[in-house]
């Protein structure tokens, strides 16, 4: 895992987050952005903080794992 924190991270990244969460103000989510080796992961909150990067196979874990707890 990764942290990058700089702007240029995200700039050619196409991010998403989960159609569940709300567009209002208060929401807290997460989104994520598929690249070539990684997964990278930022805060809906605050998209110019720092961003997570895992590669593809730790992030199938996770979903999967959250998806069955």
């Amino acid at each position: 895992m990764s942290i990058d924190t700089s702007a240029e991270c995200g700039s050619s990244l196409e991010w998403t987050k989960s159609s569940y969460s709300s567009s209002g103000n208060d929401a807290d989510c997460v989104e994520v952005a598929i690249a070539p080796g990684a997964v990278h992961i930022r805060d809906s909150k605050d998209i110019d903080g720092p961003r997570l990067a895992v590669v593809l196979r730790a992030w199938v874990g996770f979903v999967g794992y959250a998806s069955r707890h």
